[in-house]
Order: structure tokens, then C-alpha cells, then sequence
């Protein structure tokens, strides 16, 4: 029997941290990067750099331009600054996001690296790192990536709002950088500079402000454990903040990809029903039937927005989730849904793409329609987690394929195909 989760008694239960505190190394000739990392050691090099005496270098994969192959690149080490976080990456999902920007459908600035969701083992802390950060994150720490990686200063974040942060948005995702207007990220070979998507997860180490982390358990697994940042995240956020989900609300969901899916077990853990999944291929809408929905509509085969009508007493739903980011999908989400209810857009869509909705009907009958992003990361992240820890939200049926760090072109390959049916992973180490 699932377990039910109601929003007023989720409560993020802390536990002592089982590894004793170790002190950050002390790490000798730390070198400036040739594009103005720090003033104050300008005379050392670039590959004197390194993590307890070990390599000065990394590999990464490297997004070029739209619709080129991903390509193995060898990185300086990224190092942090202050309260950002060095993390040795164990895995990284397989998103659609990046895969939009692989495509050239989203803008962004390239050479960058992609993949946003991962886990990995803390193995370095910035320089004038507080101790608080220094305390809850030691040397040695298992941890888990949110996408949104938030700032902690700005209007947003300091009112709790950490998916509106704005310095989330106007650097990383306008220039890709971190928050002091620069990459972590420089070619070994030339030292030029290649951009961060969120974290630039899909590299041996990366670099994260220390906002966008949590602890991980070690009863859970690291491979698994990458979908939390991002696909586990934004279903997460678009339930319990766009949605304000409750038990017994009836909800359909638009397109069952990795998002989609975690969307099913978010609301099957609230008690939400009917929970309707809609997608035009058998094979996910089967899967969808094992992680939490009550009802499977293949909107190839059938009108969605009637039968969805018809599974709900002719009314429709009380919330429509729409979690592919196509006009039709987005049109049926606003279809969908009851006089009063909510239709929430998650799906990111080509920067061209345009929805269109009968404005009539959104005024008399208050159709609600919420975009959500993600998650707020240091509110919900451990929350998330803890819902993964107590098996709430099923990790293993929610990873359908795990590809090699040297498959990862290919696990964007066969994304774009259609044939991953879940979440893919990459694993790194």
C-alpha cells in the first residue's frame, strides 16, 4: 500500500551526521585562471591546481553547437570560491532541457557543459567558505545537486522563493556562470572558457554554491539518487507550490517522461485520484500504471481532453499537469481541467513555440494556468530526499537505463529518439 504524505505533516526529520568533520585540506599555489578567477595569486599557474595532490585536470563533455555530436574534453580542475562547494560527480540525469539546449531550441551560451542533476562526494570547499556550510557539509560527504541552484541573497531567496532566484536566472541561465559573472570551466588545452548549465554536471568534478546541495544519505544510492536534483525536484515543486496538491484532488499528466513519471508517484504519495497518465506510447503509459497511475490515455489513439472528461464525471480534472512543452500537449492541459481548476506548464518548449487557450473560458470559469520551473533547493531538496530514503518515491522504478560516462552522447541520442521510457543516467565514477 503506498504510503500517503499530506503537506501538513511533511516534515524534514534531521539526523546526526554520521561522519566526523574533517577540516578542508590545505592546498598550496592555488593559480588564478587566466580570465580573472582571483587578484590575489595572479602570479601562479593554472595546472598547479589540485585536490589533495591528485590530478590538475578532468574530463567533461562538451556541447559545441546545435545538433553536433557531445565531445570528451579535458578541464583544468574547476576550483570553488567562496561558499561554493568542489564535488567529485559519481552520476548525472538524462534531461530534456539539455537536450533542448543540444538541439539549439533553448539559447545558450556555448561551449558550455550540460547535465544539472547529480550526486557526488564533497571533496573540496572554497576559500572564506562559512563555518556553517564548512560544519554541514564535510570533506567525504555524499550529496545531491538541485538544478535551481540558489543564490541565497537575493529578493527571491531571502522571502524562501529559491525558484525565482535571480541570480540563478540572470547569470547561469542567461551567461552561463555562477553568481560572480564567471565560469568554473576552462579548456586544458587553450584555457579558454566553457559555460556551466546549472553545475555543468556531466564532468568528473564540478562546482556548486553550497544553496544548491543537500546531504544524501548513504543508504541511497548515488546512480539513482541524480534523478532528485531535477526530475524528482521539478515534479516536487510543481505539485506541492503550483498545484497546492491535496489528498482526494483528481489530476492528469500530460506526457510521461521523467518528469512525467515522477509527477505520477509525487501525487500518488499526496493521495490524489483519479490519476490519469496521457501520452501517445503504450510502453510509457504501462510503466505509468506501476508508479502510481489510476489511468492510462493514449492520446494517439483517443481524444485526450474527452476521455479525460469521461474518467471524471463529464468535469474534468482538478489539476492537469503538462510536462512536455508542445502547443497541442499545452492546449489539452488547459482543456482538461474542471471550472476552478489548475493547469500547470512544467514542459520547457522551443523558444518559438506558442500556446493558445480560450480566453473566454479562462475568465468566467477561473481556469488557473501556473507555470513551475522546479523546487525551491534548500526547503524542499532535503524533503525530497527523505521521501526517496523512506521509499516513498521509488528511485529504481523511476531509472529505467544507466549509460557509461563514455556513452553520454548517446544517452542524449536516444532521448532524442524517444526510446528511453523514465529517466536515464550517466554514470560518471
Amino acid at each position: 500500500m503506498a504510503m500517503i504524505i499530506r503537506k501538513s505533516t511533511i516534515k524534514l526529520i534531521s539526523s546526526t551526521l554520521s561522519r566526523t568533520f574533517t577540516s578542508t585540506p590545505t592546498i598550496t599555489n592555488l593559480p588564478p585562471s587566466p580570465h580573472s578567477i582571483s587578484s590575489s595569486s595572479s602570479s601562479l599557474s593554472f595546472s598547479s591546481y589540485n585536490v589533495n595532490g591528485g590530478s590538475s585536470y578532468m574530463r567533461g563533455v562538451m556541447f559545441s553547437s546545435p545538433n553536433q555530436p557531445l565531445t570528451f574534453e579535458d578541464f583544468h580542475m574547476p576550483r570553488p570560491k567562496a561558499n561554493e562547494i568542489l564535488v567529485k560527480t559519481k552520476a548525472c540525469g538524462v534531461c530534456h532541457s539539455d537536450l533542448h539546449v543540444i538541439k539549439g531550441e533553448i539559447p545558450f551560451a556555448s561551449p558550455c557543459v550540460v547535465g544539472h542533476e547529480i550526486t557526488g562526494e564533497v571533496v573540496e570547499h572554497g576559500p572564506l567558505t562559512d563555518t556553517r556550510t564548512l560544519q554541514r557539509f564535510p570533506i567525504g560527504s555524499h550529496v545531491v545537486g538541485a538544478f535551481i541552484m540558489p543564490c541565497g541573497n537575493c529578493s527571491f531567496c531571502s522571502k524562501g522563493q529559491d525558484d525565482l532566484c535571480e541570480d540563478f536566472f540572470a547569470y547561469n541561465r542567461a551567461k552561463g556562470t555562477l553568481y560572480d559573472g564567471e565560469t568554473r570551466l576552462f579548456l586544458r588545452s587553450n584555457g579558454k572558457p566553457v559555460y556551466m548549465y546549472s553545475m555543468g554536471g556531466l564532468a568528473e568534478y564540478c562546482v556548486i554554491p553550497a544553496h544548491g546541495l543537500t546531504l544524501l544519505p548513504d543508504s541511497l544510492p548515488y546512480t539513482e539518487s541524480a534523478i532528485l536534483g531535477c526530475a524528482v525536484f521539478t515534479a516536487y515543486g510543481a505539485m506541492v507550490h503550483a498545484a497546492d496538491v491535496r489528498g482526494g484532488d483528481s489530476i492528469a499528466v500530460i506526457g510521461i517522461g521523467g518528469v512525467g513519471s515522477s509527477c505520477l508517484q509525487i501525487a500518488r504519495a499526496f493521495g490524489a485520484s483519479p490519476i490519469i497518465a496521457v501520452d501517445i506510447s503504450d510502453e510509457k503509459l504501462e510503466k505509468a500504471k506501476a508508479v502510481g497511475a489510476t489511468h492510462i490515455v493514449n492520446a494517439q489513439k483517443e481524444d485526450a481532453v474527452e476521455k479525460i472528461k469521461e474518467l471524471t464525471g463529464g468535469v474534468g480534472v482538478d489539476i492537469a499537469i503538462e510536462a512536455l512543452g508542445k502547443p497541442r500537449t499545452f492546449q489539452q492541459c488547459t482543456q482538461s481541467v474542471r471550472d476552478g481548476g489548475k493547469a500547470v506548464m512544467i514542459g520547457l518548449a522551443d523558444v518559438n513555440a506558442r500556446g493558445e487557450v480560450d480566453i473566454n473560458r479562462l475568465v468566467r470559469r477561473q481556469v488557473k494556468i501556473i507555470g513551475s520551473y522546479g523546487a525551491r533547493a534548500r526547503q524542499d531538496l532535503p524533503k525530497i530526499v527523505k521521501l526517496a530514503e523512506t521509499g516513498t518515491f521509488d528511485l529504481k522504478a523511476a531509472v529505467s537505463k544507466v549509460y557509461d560516462f563514455e556513452e553520454a552522447d548517446k544517452a542524449y541520442q536516444d532521448l532524442n529518439q524517444g526510446s528511453i521510457i523514465g529517466r536515464a543516467v550517466v554514470k560518471i565514477a
